[in-house]
């Protein structure tokens, strides 16, 4: 599985590339734009589920075990987690919006009828995979209700609640939206509270922030570290991130409105990862510093998760109902509601009782990544030969003009 990955990640690296080098200013708009405000709350709630909240602070620790991991020992564990979660690999949700916004409506791959089974198949599980991540972890945050080892009827009625309510965004694009733009408004709040708890109480200052944050660093003088598996457990983090990436690109597509290449990279990987490693910043400290996170602060952790589980589901949902038009507009509202509630909490215990894994969903979606390249190397090369970038078409007249003059 490793060998299956690595190559994966060396052909998505190379492919990002070659959009860079190829379409840099190639204008990007999708079917229905938003503005680029919205773009990025939809891109980061989307993009991100649970596990941007809950894990961090359950994973530092080992990362600093370097005896029983030594392969960590070239950076810190802030950098660690940072490389986990942030930069690099957002490139994937940059290499198949691009995709989709550009290259697909001249390939038309996704619409192979295989092709469109297998992606949805993927979106599916991959939904139910995030509900379980929910389940999975709500115990370390709240252990007055359960150690996670028994069955605590409270939790599954929190990730059935979870995935009622994401069910009924998904039938709404108005909703989805406002759900989106809600939920970045209350992480934004939960930052700057444990921001200031952290380093403008108790005897903390913003020059430690400063410090802390200078650590993030070491990820960018080891980059290269990361762009193949670490060990088992970064290749299950990629493996994840691979299984996202079609469908969160296929997704976003449609709201891009209209900027060029380069600043859809800085929108799906900068600006993110800012974000990311301010967030990751703070929860650094705390572990560090051993402050408490309790009460009010940790309830308001539980919802911002909770609601990004929300985020990400109504938005995978609303794509494979649409894909396979299984929509509100030809069932109903009701039947739409039971349908996709049975389906997710059916899968979501296949994932929880093993039976499903999240490398296999992975897997699938680097197999549709090499599908698609020979594809278009045996069918469709000259349409994607012909995408040129306005610059260079641009330059190519003016030398026209000038050989005639």
């Amino acid at each position: 599985m490793n060998i299956l990955l690595s190559s994966g990640l060396i052909f998505s690296f190379i492919a990002i590339a070659v959009i860079l080098f190829k379409w840099w200013d190639v204008k990007c708009i999708g079917v229905t734009p938003v503005n680029t405000l919205t773009f990025i709350a939809i891109l980061f709630t989307s993009g991100l589920d649970v596990g941007l909240i809950m894990f961090p602070l359950t994973e530092f620790a080992g990362y600093a075990n370097l005896v029983e991991s030594p392969e960590y020992s070239f950076a810190n564990p802030l950098a660690i987690e940072f490389g986990f979660w942030a930069f690099l690999i957002w490139g994937f949700y940059f290499l198949t919006c691009f995709y989709f916004c550009i290259i697909e409506p001249r390939v038309k791959f996704f619409e192979i009828p295989l092709v469109k089974l297998i992606n949805n198949v993927v979106i599916i599980g991959t939904c139910a995979f995030t509900a379980c991540l929910l389940l999975i972890n709500l115990p370390w945050y709240m252990p007055q209700i359960g150690d996670g080892e028994s069955v605590v009827p409270a939790f599954y009625l929190i990730v059935l609640a979870s995935i009622a309510l994401a069910v009924y965004s998904s039938s709404s694009m108005k909703l989805l939206r406002l759900l989106s733009l809600g939920s970045s408004i209350l992480f934004i709040a939960l930052i700057a509270i444990m921001w200031f708890r952290a380093f403008m109480m108790d005897n903390g200052n913003p020059a430690d922030f400063l410090n802390k944050a200078g650590l993030i660093g070491e990820y960018f003088t080891n980059i290269h570290q990361f762009m193949l598996p670490l060990n088992d457990y970064h290749a299950f983090y990629l493996f994840w991130w691979f299984s996202w990436s079609i469908m969160i690109g296929q997704f976003t597509a449609r709201f891009v409105s209209g900027i060029r290449t380069w600043q859809l990279l800085l929108a799906m990987v900068v600006l993110p990862s800012i974000a990311i490693g301010v967030w990751f910043t703070i929860l650094y400290h705390y572990h560090v510093e051993g402050v408490q996170i309790a009460g009010f602060i940790n309830a308001l952790m539980i919802i911002v998760g909770i609601l990004m589980v929300v985020n990400s589901l109504d938005s995978l949902i609303r794509l494979y109902t649409d894909n396979l038009n299984l929509t509100v507009e030809r069932f109903g509202l009701v039947p739409y509601l039971i349908g996709n509630l049975v389906l997710m909490c059916a899968l979501t215990l296949l994932f929880q009782l093993d039976f499903l894994r999240i490398e296999w969903v992975g897997a699938l979606v680097i197999g549709l990544y090499f599908s698609c390249f020979g594809y278009i190397m045996l069918k469709k090369r000259t349409e994607v030969a012909s995408i040129e970038c306005p610059s260079k078409t641009n330059t190519f007249q003016l030398r026209e003009v000038d050989a005639t003059n």
